[in-house]
């Protein structure tokens, strides 16, 4: 039997080559655009991420800005307060001055109304002169009422409008580390010696000195107290907290000057325990002389740790201070410390407010 021979058609292979082929070249096509986009994808996200990051930065040097900014402006309103305080209380001292020269004119109206009155004043200022030549003659050979002497080198013992009197008059001496020197390279180094060292400091010794001269013009029968303050306030006298001493013979204000020069400044300054420590006394003090170099450093609380106070905090320790002053006129003494500058300013207010008296006392006083 004949095998059948098989029909041979043209297109059953060729038709599915086409179509594999164009499928492969499909997903050929495909495979090259999704590598190019993954490409850019990648580009461009990298492009955005750089552009955000210099986006973050920008923003945060903003905000810097801003926070100086606002650090400016606070700093501002403070000082634009201190300066219309400073302001208020020119205009209150103007005021004062134009009604004292209104009442010196009003005085030499008066005093000019007749040449009889102005005979009569000159021939009793004469007298008075004479009587003043007279006491002062008898105070060179005598003694006087002074329970103690001090003698000042030369003619040093000078004092300008300094308000002495009073019945109770309390001596309060500022014994923190800065009366150790004038400026705070000898503050450190003289903090850094032995006590015996410390005490021969030349700004505490006059310090020292100062209330030396302050106790000789005490007169018998006045009560006084003379306090140390730094952290804490405490009378130079053990167990006399709170009680006041007599003058006497002058031994009592022998040994509270002596036992001061034997205190040691030590620790931070609070004005405000100084002045609660005033309330304890009974009666109230009628005359206070407050001897310090500037501005507190602390509050009524001792700080957990010492850090560097800046001048604006100094000044709200002590605007808080001032709140626990009784209405007593305070005479201020201030040794001055660099870098303070606000101090002078601020005691100098306390002084006129309070109807007291203000010195800075040079070098060679008393």
């Amino acid at each position: 039997m004949a095998r059948r021979r098989r029909q041979f058609n043209v297109f059953n292979l060729s038709f599915l080559d086409v179509i594999c082929c164009g499928f492969g070249a499909v997903i050929l096509f495909f495979m090259i655009i999704n590598a190019q986009v993954k490409v850019r994808s990648l580009q461009a996200s990298e492009t955005l991420q750089n552009e955000t990051e210099f986006l973050e930065e920008e923003i945060f040097d903003k905000q810097k800005r801003m926070v100086r900014i606002k650090n400016e402006i606070d700093k501002t309103e403070q000082e634009d307060v201190v300066i219309k305080g400073n302001v208020q209380l020119l205009l209150e001292t103007i005021e004062k001055l134009i009604e004292e020269v209104a009442e010196h004119k009003n005085q030499t109206l008066a005093a000019t109304g007749s040449i009889e009155q102005l005979q009569s004043d000159v021939q009793q200022l004469e007298a008075a002169n004479k009587r003043m030549t007279a006491q002062s003659e008898l105070a060179k050979t005598e003694p006087g009422k002074l329970l103690r002497e001090y003698v000042g080198e030369g003619n040093r013992q000078y004092v300008t409008e300094l308000r002495l009197g009073g019945s109770h008059v309390l001596i309060l001496v500022d014994a923190s580390s800065s009366m150790l020197g004038r400026t705070y390279v000898n503050v450190i180094r003289y903090r850094n010696m032995k006590d015996e060292q410390k005490v021969k400091a030349p700004k505490w010794r006059h310090t020292v000195n100062s209330v030396d001269w302050l106790a000789t013009r005490l007169t018998e029968g006045t009560k006084f107290q003379i306090y140390t303050f730094n952290e804490t306030a405490q009378s130079v006298v053990e167990e006399t907290d709170g009680t006041w001493l007599e003058v006497t013979d002058g031994s009592t204000i022998r040994t509270a000057v002596n036992n001061l020069r034997g205190s040691v400044p030590q620790k931070g300054t609070s004005l405000i325990n100084a002045f609660e420590a005033i309330q304890q006394l009974d009666p109230a003090p009628d005359n206070i002389f407050l001897l310090t170099d500037g501005l507190p450093t602390q509050g009524r609380r001792i700080p957990s740790r010492e850090t560097m106070v800046k001048p604006e905090q100094r000044a709200k320790y002590f605007a808080q201070a001032l709140r626990e002053l009784p209405p007593i006129p305070v005479n201020v003494l201030l040794f001055p410390m660099d870098g303070d500058p606000f101090a002078a300013e601020a005691f100098w207010r306390l002084a006129i407010r309070s109807k007291g008296s203000f010195m800075a006392p040079s070098r060679d006083w008393p």
